[in-house]
């Protein structure tokens, strides 16, 4: 049975690629999505990707890997730095759980460089474009083949 990673994505990033690609690049989400399935079938895993602006819906994602999903690649956007509803579901997730950002939210406003999530995250990937999600495949790829 292939192995399942929720990719989940927070508020406006279903606004890539014309919201300011100076800082969060050309690539759309659809674009990152097909990245994402691309790589997770060389890695023999399945992935559910899913985008939403409402926090609650992203908790209840979250609940949902919970129980399905051997791990979560999280861009929570703009709720990485607010949303204690996020850190509380990720922190019921028995499984591998990696954050991501497009852009280096710690060359950023002052605010973003504080993230909720990290509490709950086994690593943080920023500032690499959408080539963070494939390295977080990878990385839960890594850990799931040594038993971690």
């Amino acid at each position: 049975m292939t192995k399942t990673v929720a990719i989940l994505n927070g508020p406006n990033l279903n606004l890539l690629g014309t919201r300011e690609p100076e800082i969060y690049g050309s690539e759309t989400l659809s674009d990152i999505q097909q990245l994402c399935a691309q790589k997770a079938d060389a890695l023999g895993l399945s992935v559910v990707f899913k985008q939403s602006n409402i926090e609650g819906e992203l908790v209840t994602w979250i609940q949902e890997a919970k129980d399905n999903a051997v791990g979560i690649i999280i861009n929570a956007a703009a709720y990485t730095h607010t949303s204690v509803a996020i850190l509380d579901a990720l922190n019921t997730c028995d499984c591998r759980i990696i954050e991501v950002h497009l852009s280096n939210i710690h060359q950023r406003e002052s605010f973003r460089h504080k993230s909720y999530v990290s509490r709950a995250a086994d690593g943080m990937i920023c500032g690499l474009g959408s080539i963070g999600y494939t390295l977080a495949l990878d990385a839960i790829a890594a850990r799931l083949t040594r038993g971690d």
